[in-house]
């Protein structure tokens, strides 16, 4: 699963953006986040989510 969140515009402070990316990662159990950057501000956070199954050998 991909899901990407964008930033609603320059008037975001730096602190609404950090607490941002931290509830993404907070949420996130197996996957990843990218943070896309344009001239010095983020202007998106990706993040990729991965479902893991358990397997008969790891009960």
């Amino acid at each position: 699963m991909v899901q990407t969140i964008t930033s609603p515009g320059p008037k975001d402070s730096d602190e609404r953006t950090l607490q941002k990316v931290v509830e993404v990662i907070k949420t996130l159990r197996y996957g990843s986040v990218e943070i896309v950057i344009h001239d010095g501000k983020v202007v998106q956070i990706e993040r990729r989510e991965k479902v893991r199954f358990e397997t008969s050998a790891q009960r």
